[in-house]
């Protein structure tokens, strides 16, 4: 019997009544339902409920649609961690168009490559980047409508590079707007772009379905209730703040917004607000730990603390307990919808010794409740490696939560896709217990305080240097940073620069933060081909 004939498929099709798309724009339509007058956005003096953010978006959606954003248009938005950056993650697709976040670190000429390769038609840009996105538009072929931010709580001195206020431009949005789901749940939401590793970025792109099952994910893997207070220090460009403008929506929490992670500004959020759950890089928990006595503040409840990057040491996660926090380990990259896979603890664990918790932490962990696969495969034949926490494979995943493809980029879509598997670059291990551990960075990335680093990007830079005869460019751990660039280089006869004329050399001509914090003049350890031996410089590192 085949499955036209079959009985459950005979008079059992599809209609209005029996399904619908997903995508996460249902849960703010839910929260607004249900709990109108529940606080939904923090921002300074500022305090929303959930019918003002669910009409703001839809006013943002109205008003977008009247200038000509139709469906697959793109709007990119330039925005730290303000309400306009929440608005924008619904209003954007309930017009069916998507959503180009950029990161507020770049450089103008990477921003002007990603305005092009997106095809934006509207930009949201805040003030305070008013200086770097005059220049990234002069250079970019794309000439989309600009609309302002100016935040009125933080006021900021960049001046307007378009003719559209935003607050004006949503005011004149129709609260009522009538939006629909997507046509298909398969249709793009968002993009990201990769930090570009080898060349320029790739366009990661996100479907509804992928963010409703990963927002939903969040919440499980959170343990979350109703009505928590989410603090906004992972930046929301990143992964879309790894979907969590989404998932607070599911539960009717509370946006806590902070346009700036400062010390002060931090404790006193997480105090006065009653934060009881943020996710962040390691740099956080330096901030939060090192901030001047005065700044920190005593916490009524526990908060849950979410980190990726390079694991905690141990002293960290002690301090952090004693602060009020408990931190838990996730890890993913953009491709995976941000955090995919989770060290879910075990309550026998709390029995081992101190060594050991720290052994069973440092791990990656296992795969969300929305990530179909997780697994460590030899690259080249696509077998599991033997679960003996010793064979080096590739950490591949497979499930609805795996991005669509990079855009206008079919060989690299392609080739990350591979045997059917997303295939990360991330070398690891995995144990006994099916619990993964990376060991290793294939493209050799540097992640310091949250955002990746490509060593091969700084090393093009080096090279143009005219003192430089050989460069090599590997993590150095950073107690605050989790990991800073440390460049190994080997001068050309007679040249006697300092680390500072490398510094600032490299700042000239990329973004100050991936510049390297660590320069080492020295004769460079190579094979006997002649291929730098970074395996030894990583050790070398770890010394310094």
């Amino acid at each position: 019997m085949d499955a036209a004939s079959s009985p459950y498929e005979v008079g059992l099709e599809k209609n209005q009544a029996n399904f619908a798309q997903l995508s996460p724009l249902s849960f703010l339509a839910r929260a607004a339902d249900v709990f109108p007058d529940h606080p939904a956005v923090v921002h300074g003096s500022q305090k929303s409920t959930y019918r003002t953010f669910y009409n703001r978006s839809k006013q943002l959606a109205s008003s977008l649609r009247k200038i000509g954003v139709r469906k697959a248009d793109t709007v990119t938005v330039m925005l730290p961690n303000v309400p306009p950056m929440l608005e924008a993650h619904y209003g954007v697709p309930m017009t069916k168009a998507v959503l180009h976040s950029l990161n507020t670190r770049l450089d103008a000429q990477v921003i002007a490559f990603q305005l092009d390769h997106a095809n934006t038609k509207v930009l949201i840009t805040d003030r305070e980047y008013a200086p770097v996105m005059k220049e990234a538009l002069k250079l970019a072929k794309v000439k989309p409508v600009v609309i302002d931010y100016s935040d009125t709580e933080f006021p900021q001195a960049g001046e307007r590079l378009g003719t559209l206020d935003y607050d004006e431009f949503v005011s004149s949005g129709d609260p009522e707007f009538e939006w629909s789901l997507p046509d298909d749940e398969w249709d793009a939401i968002t993009l990201n772009y990769t930090s570009g590793t080898t060349g320029n970025p790739k366009g990661v792109v996100y479907h509804h379905r992928g963010a409703y099952l990963l927002a939903q994910a969040n919440i499980i893997t959170a343990s979350m209730a109703k009505h928590p207070v989410y603090l906004w220090t992972l930046p929301m460009f990143h992964c879309n703040g790894w979907c969590f403008p989404w998932s607070m929506s599911v539960v009717a929490g509370t946006h806590v917004c902070l346009r700036w992670v400062r010390p002060k500004a931090l404790w006193d959020a997480l105090a006065d607000e009653g934060v009881s759950h943020l996710c962040g890089a390691p740099i956080i928990m330096s901030t939060l730990l090192n901030a001047a006595p005065d700044d920190k503040r005593e916490l009524l409840n526990k908060v849950e603390f979410f980190t990726a990057a390079a694991p905690p040491p141990e002293s960290v996660l002690a301090a952090m307990s004693a602060a009020g926090f408990n931190v838990t380990h996730l890890y993913g990259l953009t491709e995976v919808y941000g955090p995919a896979v989770v060290n879910d603890w075990k309550t026998e664990w709390d029995e081992l010794p101190a060594a050991e918790q720290a052994a069973k932490k440092a791990r990656q962990g296992v795969r969300y409740i929305a990530l179909e696969a997780l697994s460590v495969l030899d690259p080249q034949t696509l077998e599991e490696v033997p679960s003996d926490g010793q064979t080096l494979g590739e950490v591949m995943f497979r499930g609805n939560v795996v991005m669509k493809g990079y855009l206008r980029n079919p060989e690299a879509t392609s080739e990350a896709f591979a045997g059917g598997w997303f295939h990360s670059g991330d070398l690891g291990v995995l144990h006994p217990d099916g619990y993964v551990q990376l060991k290793d960075r294939s493209k050799d990335i540097i992640i310091s305080g949250g955002e990746n680093i490509s060593s091969i990007e700084i090393e093009d830079v080096l090279y143009k240097h005219p003192d430089v005869m050989s460069a090599a460019v590997v993590a150095r751990p950073d107690e605050k940073w989790g990991e800073t660039p440390c460049a190994f280089i080997e001068l050309r006869q007679g040249a006697e620069p300092s680390e500072q004329d490398i510094t600032n050399f490299c700042r000239n001509h990329m973004a100050n933060f991936k510049a390297p914090k660590t320069v080492i003049f020295t004769e460079l350890p190579k094979t006997s081909t002649g291929k730098i031996q970074k395996f030894a410089l990583r050790e070398q590192a770890k010394n310094l």
